[in-house]
């Protein structure tokens, strides 16, 4: 059995809007409160009705919604609990950053592709590093800055550091989003330091060197800002060519709700790569072992985002058939 859903709109939705704006008010007299509560019973009840046997899975999350805030203001706030942090790192965090991979996987290729180009086209053109950093620079990088950088401070100041920075960089990506080009400028910023470093290192013969070096952390971390900047991207794309049933406010409204989820996650994924940069990367071990360790936390970042984030997506209902009863 079904329920007909715009009749149950139009007769309950007066309720529900009610409801609403009770529990957003601020101070409520005594009648205020015996109507909130009130009226959160009856949206309690009818929300059990529409779970069970409604089909439109959009009104039941807006409903759901009022109840929860009604819910909130007659209880006080509910504390975080480890329920909400398995949740987010099972559903939330996979679910957005798979939903966003064609972006983050086209921003991976064409920096892949503009990095390595510009590693050779240094590499071929030495005359082009000492433009950027000088001949004396070139010499001291080649020699011991390269790999002196990962040495440089202790280990655990290095690599808090490193967080920081790579945090502040992938917020950067995110908040700038909706304006895409200062993101495509933070892109072009990396690819050319990475181009300019490695051209130089490549032209003296220190290859192995500098992708010995790069790679153990630089597999998690940069595919760390390459998520960053897609979604930061794809969030400027739902200014400019919203869905069909959106408007541009409500596209980038939820494009920047995934966003935050993004950026809290990527906090996690940027202390990891932190530590392999500042205990992994130096470690006087054999080359091929340091790389070992940095391509397999990598992969189990990249299965943890296809696995789980392909499963939380594919639960999530269908929401093509969108009802508002706050428009009614």
């Amino acid at each position: 059995m079904t329920v007909d859903l715009d009749a149950y709109v139009a007769e309950h939705g007066g309720q529900w809007r009610r409801l609403e704006e009770l529990s957003g008010r601020g101070r409520l007299d005594a009648a205020e409160v015996d109507e909130l509560v009130v009226l959160y019973q009856r949206a309690n009840t009818q929300l059990s009705v529409l779970r069970s046997r409604s089909p439109d899975p959009a009104l039941v999350s807006q409903l759901s919604q009022v109840v929860l805030r009604a819910r909130a203001r007659l209880t006080g706030r509910p504390r975080p609990s480890w329920a909400a942090v398995g949740r987010f790192l099972v559903t939330g965090f996979p679910a957005a950053v798979y939903r966003a991979w064609p972006w983050w996987c086209g921003v991976a290729t064409g920096f892949t592709l503009l990095s390595l180009f510009l590693i050779g086209y240094v590499a071929d053109n030495p005359q082009t590093a000492a433009a950027f950093i000088g001949d004396e620079a070139a010499a001291d990088l080649v020699e011991s800055g390269f790999a002196g950088y990962y040495t440089e401070y202790a280990a655990p100041t290095f690599a808090f550091h490193l967080w920081t920075h790579n945090a502040w960089l992938a917020a950067q990506c995110l908040a700038a989003g909706v304006l895409i080009v200062p993101v495509l400028y933070l892109l072009w910023q990396n690819a050319l330091n990475i181009g300019v470093v490695g051209g130089v290192m490549v032209a003296y013969g220190r290859a192995d060197v500098f992708f010995g070096l790069i790679t153990p952390h630089g597999l998690l971390e940069l595919t760390g800002v390459f998520v960053a900047a897609g979604v930061g991207l794809r969030i400027g794309w739902s200014w400019i060519a919203p869905p069909a049933q959106l408007t541009r406010g409500q596209a980038v409204a939820r494009a920047g709700r995934e966003g935050v989820l993004v950026a809290v996650g990527l906090v996690g994924l940027f202390a990891v790569s932190a530590v392999i940069e500042a205990f992994v990367t130096p470690a006087p071990v054999p080359v091929p072992l340091r790389v070992a360790v940095g391509a397999a936390v990598w992969l189990t970042f990249l299965a943890y985002v296809v696995l789980l984030g392909r499963r939380a997506v594919a639960a999530e209902p269908d929401q093509s058939r969108p009802r508002d009863f706050r428009r009614r």
